[in-house]
């Protein structure tokens, strides 16, 4: 097995879900890092879902891992802090700012081939 490290951007993030990274056809792919930054000139605040693919997950939820996380202005913010989630073909990553064009994410993942 290979192991591949990329990193995934999106800039300009909505009020509503965006993906930022779905899963391709791989063994799995290991979220190791995910930095959101405000970058409005006023406070904001973040969520953050994973989606699973209804082929993964034991229940095959979609769940938050972040909601609501308040950003003051031009303020970031790690979510992984240290852990890691392990994700399947077609999971995805999705973000959401509370106002137009609110927020900037960055991820890194270790996909396994």
């Amino acid at each position: 097995m290979a192991n591949t490290f990329k990193l995934k951007t999106k800039a300009a993030i909505d009020a509503s879900l965006v993906t930022v990274y779905t899963v391709p056809t791989v063994e799995a792919a290991v979220i190791i890092g995910l930095t959101i930054s405000n970058i409005k000139g006023s406070a904001v605040t973040a969520d953050v879902q994973v989606v699973t693919a209804s082929s993964s997950g034991e229940n095959a939820d979609d769940v938050y891992i972040a909601k609501d996380i308040p950003l003051p202005t031009g303020s970031s913010v790690e979510i992984m802090a240290g852990n890691k989630i392990v994700m399947e073909t077609g999971d995805i990553i999705k973000v959401k700012a509370s106002v137009v064009n609110g927020v900037d994410a960055l991820l890194s993942v270790m996909e396994i081939t």
